[in-house]
């Protein structure tokens, strides 16, 4: 069955299978208010681990980053199980620091992919797409970390488990990434304004330079095919 999906997932569509896994992830936070706490543990677990697998079928072509990814994977694992059997809540902890390192070098996998090899094609853009939302996953779990060493650092933001937390955590992630900024949840104290607008100067900078630097090299490929 993996090796099934690992020729599904091939280098010309990889990126539309994680990005897809991502926007999965996101969707299933969503459930806090339909399900209950303990259902929506397990369901958020079993959605990252599967983001977790198809972040690694995706990017098994990078091979040096598909072996230190795959200890992180297996490190993630064996924490939330331990925390399942011996009831351990302090290792929650352990798990958003490894989610983030997992999605920061997922990141950083695929910037080096989209950016520095070959031509520019559909499955690069929509992997352009794949690293705004890691943008906003990475922030929203930052959020839930500081929100953990230090709780009432947001107005509607409170401190609780992650499960819990995830999905207002990424609301507000995204709505400051774009700049949008309803007002609902909102930084209180010095450090957690400056994780925010640091992530709303990311998020233009990333519309100006990510995007442009897509739409530069495509519009070169294209001039060059044509004086061909």
């Amino acid at each position: 069955m993996l090796n099934k999906n690992s020729q599904r997932i091939n280098a010309q569509n990889n990126f539309f299978y994680l990005t897809l896994a991502l926007v999965f992830l996101l969707i299933s936070a969503s459930l806090e208010k339909v399900i209950t706490s303990g259902f929506l543990q397990y369901i958020l677990e079993a959605f990252t681990l599967m983001t977790f697998g198809i972040c690694l079928l995706s990017l098994r072509f990078d091979k040096n980053w598909f072996r230190f990814l795959s200890a992180l994977a297996v490190t993630w694992l064996v924490a939330v199980i331990t925390r399942t059997v011996l009831g351990v809540e302090e290792i929650e902890i352990i798990m958003l620091l490894l989610m983030f390192i997992f999605f920061f070098g997922t990141f950083r996998s695929i910037m080096r992919q989209i950016l520095f090899t070959g031509s520019i094609n559909t499955n690069k853009i929509i992997g352009s797409m794949a690293l705004f939302l890691l943008l906003g996953l990475m922030w929203a779990i930052g959020y839930l970390i500081l929100i953990h060493f230090l709780p009432g650092s947001f107005h509607g933001l409170s401190k609780g488990s992650w499960h819990e937390n995830f999905s207002d955590a990424a609301y507000f992630s995204f709505v400051t990434l774009t700049t949008l900024g309803y007002g609902d949840i909102l930084p209180i104290t010095p450090i957690a304004k400056v994780f925010a607008y640091l992530e709303a100067i990311i998020g233009v900078f990333y519309m100006a330079i990510v995007v442009s630097s897509l739409v530069s090299s495509s519009r070169e490929q294209y001039f060059s095919d044509d004086s061909n």
